[in-house]
C-alpha cells in the first residue's frame, strides 16, 4: 500500500468513513421538506464548469441548499482545530471557506439564491428558512 496522508490508521479509517452526501443532518432536513410537499433534487451540480455541488437544490427558482458540517466548514461556534497534522489541516480547513466564499458569489452571478446552514441548527428553523425563500420566488 502507498503511504498514507493520514497521521494515524485510524485517522486515515475515520476520515474514509466520510460522507460527501447523505449525512444525518442532510437528510433530516430532506425528510422534513418532503413531508411538507416541497420537491427537490440531491448532490446536484449547479452551474458547469463550475464544480459547485448543492445538497438540496430547488432547480426552478435557483435555490441552492447547503448543509455545512460544522468541522469541514470552520463553523465558529463548533470548529476544532486539529492538533495531529496541524500543518496539513489548517491550510486545508481556511481554503474550504474561502471555497464557500467563492461559491457563493459565483452562484450569485448566475442568479441563483444561496442558503448555508450549519449542521448543529435546528431542523425545523432550517426548514423555516428555506420555505421563506421559496415561498418569496
Amino acid at each position: 500500500m502507498a503511504t498514507s496522508w493520514a497521521s494515524s490508521e485510524n485517522s486515515r479509517r475515520t476520515m474514509r468513513a466520510n460522507r460527501r452526501r447523505d449525512t444525518r443532518p442532510e437528510l433530516s432536513v430532506r425528510r422534513r421538506l418532503h413531508a411538507r410537499g416541497w420537491r427537490y433534487r440531491v448532490d446536484f451540480r449547479l452551474a458547469p464548469p463550475l464544480r459547485v455541488r448543492a445538497d438540496i437544490v430547488f432547480t426552478r427558482v435557483r435555490v441552492a441548499v447547503f448543509i455545512d458540517g460544522c468541522f469541514w466548514h470552520s463553523c465558529p461556534t463548533h470548529a476544532t482545530a486539529p492538533k495531529a497534522n496541524s500543518h496539513y489541516w489548517g491550510p486545508k480547513l481556511a481554503r474550504n471557506v474561502e471555497r464557500d466564499r467563492d461559491t457563493d458569489r459565483a452562484l450569485a452571478d448566475l442568479g441563483w439564491r444561496v442558503l448555508r446552514f450549519w449542521e448543529h441548527e435546528d431542523v425545523d428553523a432550517i426548514v423555516a428558512r428555506i420555505e421563506l425563500v421559496l415561498s418569496a420566488k
